[in-house]
C-alpha cells in the first residue's frame, strides 16, 4: 500500500448557508434553520463559511421578514472558530444598482462590525472600476478583500483578458482572488491554464467557485488545485450539485488520496448533512429541480435555474413553445451587448430582453430601460466593444458615458430617510442602511415588526409554502392578502408573485436575486405577499415602444383587478370592447397604468387627440415599466382597462379614432 504525504492544503469555503440554499430552495433558508446545525458546522474545519449577501439580504426582508443584520450577529454568535465570508456585488453592495461610495464604505464597515471577515466582491462585468469603491472600504476597515473574476466564455474572455482585469484589482490592494464560475462553465482544462496564469503572474492565493450544472466542476477543481489553487467552495452533499456548488464530500474524498490534505471532520459532515437532507422536503417543496446536469448550459450559458424560470413565464405569456427560441436568443442579445457575463444584474438585462424579443415577435422592438443604461454603460465596460449602428438603435442620439457610472452619484446618507413618514418605525443605523439598498421592501418589513408579535400576519414565505404545495381549482384564484385586506393575483403555484415574475426568479437563483430594483428608478413593486403597491418613478422616461394596432377587436378576457395600497379596487367590470373599432393591443401579458407615477395625472383622458409618439399609458411586464407611445395621431375614444389590471397578451386597451 503506498502512503501519500500530505504536502499541501486545500481549503474549503462552505456555502450551503448562502449559495447552496439560494440555488436550492430559493434562497429561503430561515436564521433558525441555521442557528439549529451552526455548532456542528464550526466544528468541521472548514476554511470560511459563506453566510451573508448575494441574495439573502433582499430575501430576509422581503420574504422571511427576517432582520438581515440580526441573522448576521446571531451567527457570529456561534461560529467561534471558522470565519464567516459575504458576496458584495461591489457598487451594487447587495442590491440591483450603483450605489453611492458613501453608502458603500459605511455598509462594509457596518457588516464587519456584526461578523463579516471575508468580503469575496466581484462586478458582474469585471469593470475595476465597480470595484474600487468596495475594496477600499474593506481594506480601511480591517477586513479581507476577496477579487474577483466573474467566468464566462465568449470570443474575447481570453485567458489573457482574465489576467489582465485580475492585475487591476490587484493593483487596488485585494488579499485573494476568486475564479466565480457561476454557471458552471469552466472545464479542468482552462481551470488549469486560467490558475497557472494568474500563479505566475501574482503571489496570492487563489480560490475557485463553481456550480455544479454542467457536471464538470470536481474536476474544475482538482485541475485548478493541481495549477496552484488553494481554496474551492463546496456545500454540504444534501444542498450540493444541480446548480449548487459540488458535494464536499465529494471534493474530500477525491483530494484525500493525493497530496493534497483537506482535514475535515467527517463524522460532523454527516450530522450536518442528516440535518439538511431532513429540512430539504420542507424548504424545497413545491418547487422541483432542473435535471441534475445540464449539458446545454455550456451553449446557452444561463447560470442556476433561469431555465425553469424562462418556462414559467413563458408559459404565462401563452408561449411555451418559444423556449428553445427564447434560449437562442440569449445567446445573440449577449453578442449585441458585448458578451457581458451572466451574473446578476446582468443575466437579467440579458434574458428579458431576449424574452422580450421572442414575444413580441421582433428583435429590440420593446427595450427595458436597464437594456438602454446599460448600453449607455451605467452598469460599466462591456467586456467587447457594442458596435455603434446598435448603440444608435438602443439609445437614439443619448451618447454613452465614458466614467466609472458611480462618479455621478451624489453620497445618499445625509438625506437617506427625509421622506420616511413615520421615522419611529426606523431603530437603528443599519435600518437606514437596508433602506437606501431597499427602501420598499425595507418599509414592509419594518410596518411588519412594528405589529406585536402574536398579532404579526403570515410572513410572505409562508402565504408562499401553502399557494405553492397547493393544487388550484383554476388557471386563476383570488386570495385575500393578510396585510392590505386586498384582492390578489395568483396564477400558477409555480408563479406566485404574478404575472411579471422573470425578474423576480432570478432570486430564486445562484446569481441573484431578482426583484430587481431599477438602475436609475424607485419603484414600489409587487410585495412579498402579492399585493401591489403604487409605481413611482425617479425619471420620466421609461423604454417606448409601439404597441399592435388591430382592426378586428377580440373579447376581453376575464381578468383579475390588482390592488393599490391606497385604495382597494372591485374587479372592474367586463367592457364590451365589440362596440369599438380600432383599438390599441397589448404586445405582451402584465401590467396596465395610466400614468407613469401613482400621484401623477394620466398620460391620456378620454377624448383626448394624441400625436404619433405621444406617451399614453405604461405597460410593466417582467418587473420592467414601458411607456407605451400612440403609434399615429388618434383620438382615445375609450379607455377599456382600469388602472392597475393585470392584463393578457393583445388585450384591447383603448379604443382609437385614427385622425
Amino acid at each position: 500500500m503506498n502512503i501519500v504525504m500530505k504536502k499541501n492544503i486545500i481549503r474549503i469555503t462552505d456555502t450551503t448557508l448562502r449559495d447552496g440554499h439560494q440555488s436550492l430552495w430559493a434562497t429561503r433558508m430561515r436564521t433558525q434553520d441555521i442557528l439549529g446545525i451552526l455548532d456542528t458546522i464550526d466544528q468541521v474545519g472548514y476554511y470560511s463559511l459563506e453566510v451573508w449577501g448575494g441574495a439573502t439580504f433582499d430575501v430576509c426582508l422581503r420574504f422571511l421578514r427576517e432582520n438581515p443584520w440580526e441573522r448576521l450577529r446571531l451567527i457570529k454568535s456561534q461560529a467561534k472558530k471558522t470565519p464567516l465570508q459575504m458576496l458584495l456585488r461591489g457598487q451594487n453592495i447587495v442590491g440591483y444598482k450603483n450605489y453611492p461610495d458613501d453608502l458603500v464604505d459605511r455598509f462594509v464597515e457596518t457588516a464587519h462590525q456584526n461578523g463579516i471577515d471575508i468580503f469575496r466582491i466581484f462586478d458582474a462585468l469585471n469593470d475595476s472600476r465597480n470595484l474600487e469603491a468596495a475594496i477600499k472600504a474593506v481594506k480601511k476597515h480591517g477586513a479581507h478583500a476577496q477579487g474577483t473574476l466573474s467566468y464566462t466564455i465568449s470570443p474575447v474572455h481570453t485567458i489573457e483578458k482574465y489576467v489582465s482585469d485580475a492585475k487591476e484589482q490587484v493593483q487596488m490592494g485585494i488579499d485573494s482572488l476568486c475564479i466565480k464560475d457561476m454557471a458552471g462553465l469552466l472545464s479542468p482544462t482552462t481551470s488549469k491554464n486560467l490558475v497557472s496564469a494568474l500563479k505566475k503572474e501574482f503571489d496570492i492565493p487563489i480560490q475557485v467557485h463553481c456550480h455544479a450544472t454542467s457536471g464538470m466542476s470536481e474536476t474544475a477543481y482538482f485541475e485548478g488545485a493541481k495549477a496552484g489553487a488553494g481554496a474551492v467552495d463546496c456545500a454540504i452533499s444534501s444542498m450540493a450539485g444541480f446548480s449548487s456548488q459540488p458535494p464536499v464530500e465529494t471534493i474530500h474524498a477525491i483530494f484525500d488520496e493525493t497530496e493534497y490534505n483537506v482535514d475535515l471532520d467527517l463524522d460532523a459532515l454527516r450530522k450536518v448533512n442528516k440535518y439538511f437532507k431532513e429540512l430539504t422536503p420542507k424548504r424545497s417543496k413545491g418547487r422541483g429541480y432542473e435535471p441534475i446536469i445540464d449539458s446545454e448550459i455550456l451553449v446557452h450559458q444561463i447560470p442556476g435555474g433561469m431555465i425553469s424560470n424562462f418556462r414559467s413565464q413563458l408559459e404565462q405569456q401563452d408561449a411555451s413553445e418559444k423556449l428553445e427560441e427564447a434560449l437562442e436568443e440569449v445567446t445573440n442579445v449577449r453578442k449585441d451587448l458585448g458578451y457581458p457575463p451572466l451574473v446578476t444584474p446582468t443575466s437579467q438585462i440579458v434574458g428579458t430582453q431576449a424574452v422580450m424579443n421572442v414575444l413580441t415577435g421582433e428583435r429590440y422592438k420593446v427595450v427595458p430601460q436597464e437594456v438602454k443604461n446599460y448600453v449607455k454603460g451605467m452598469y460599466g465596460r462591456s467586456p467587447a466593444p457594442i458596435a455603434p449602428k446598435f448603440i444608435k438603435q438602443i439609445l437614439g442620439n443619448e451618447k454613452p458615458i465614458d466614467h466609472r457610472p458611480a462618479d455621478d452619484l451624489k453620497p445618499i446618507l445625509p438625506t437617506a430617510t427625509k421622506n420616511v413618514s413615520d421615522p419611529k418605525l426606523i431603530e437603528s443605523e443599519e435600518d437606514i442602511l437596508s433602506y437606501c439598498l431597499f427602501p420598499e421592501v425595507s418599509m414592509e418589513y419594518f410596518k411588519w415588526r412594528a405589529i406585536e408579535e402574536d398579532k404579526r400576519p403570515k410572513t410572505p414565505a409562508d402565504i408562499e409554502i401553502e399557494d405553492l404545495v397547493k393544487e388550484p381549482e383554476e388557471d386563476k384564484v383570488q386570495v385575500k392578502s393578510e396585510v392590505s385586506g386586498s384582492v390578489d393575483p395568483l396564477l400558477h403555484p409555480e408563479d406566485y408573485n404574478g404575472m411579471n415574475t422573470i425578474l423576480e426568479k432570478a432570486a430564486h437563483m445562484q446569481l441573484s436575486e431578482l426583484v430587481i430594483r431599477k438602475g436609475d428608478f424607485n419603484l414600489s413593486m409587487r410585495s412579498g405577499n402579492g399585493s401591489a403597491k403604487s409605481h413611482v418613478f425617479s425619471e420620466p422616461t421609461i423604454g417606448s415602444v409601439h404597441p399592435e394596432i388591430h382592426d378586428e377587436v377580440k373579447p376581453q378576457t376575464d381578468e383579475v383587478a390588482v390592488e393599490t395600497s391606497a385604495k382597494p379596487k372591485e374587479k372592474p367590470a367586463e367592457v364590451d370592447t365589440q362596440a369599438y373599432g380600432e383599438t390599441i393591443n397589448a404586445v405582451m401579458a402584465g401590467t396596465f397604468y395610466q400614468s407613469p407615477e401613482a400621484d401623477k395625472p394620466a398620460f391620456v383622458q378620454e377624448g383626448d387627440v394624441v400625436e404619433e409618439g405621444d406617451p399614453i399609458c405604461i405597460l410593466e411586464a417582467m418587473k420592467l415599466f414601458n411607456e407605451i407611445e400612440a403609434p399615429y395621431k388618434c383620438k382615445i375614444v375609450k379607455i377599456l382597462v382600469e388602472d392597475g389590471t393585470l392584463i393578457s397578451k393583445d388585450q384591447p386597451l383603448m379604443a382609437v379614432e385614427k385622425l
